[in-house]
């Protein structure tokens, strides 16, 4: 993660926050006599917010881990020609 002084930030405001959208990367903003801030883009944020969601959730990492293991032992669903040309739209 960047990380910058507030002055720095406040300087160049419309340069790092469009560093941080385009890269997808937070920036910490540093302050001496206060707490740091993150920036973060809003795409970004929404991401991760769903991210902790499935992480928290027991239900969804229980299928997410018998998922894994039904590929991994070549044990999943196997679409037909059909299907697949459905799927890819061929």
């Amino acid at each position: 993660m960047n990380s910058v002084s507030v002055n720095k930030f406040r300087d160049n405001l419309k340069s790092f926050v469009d560093l941080s959208y385009n890269e997808h990367q937070p920036i910490k903003v540093t302050r001496r006599n206060a707490n740091d801030f993150v920036v973060i883009s809003a795409q970004d944020y929404e991401r991760e917010q769903e991210t902790l969601y499935v992480l928290q959730n027991n239900s969804l990492m229980q299928q997410i881990s018998s998922s894994l293991n039904t590929h991994v032992n070549n044990q999943g669903y196997k679409p037909n020609i059909k299907e697949m040309n459905e799927i890819t739209g061929l």
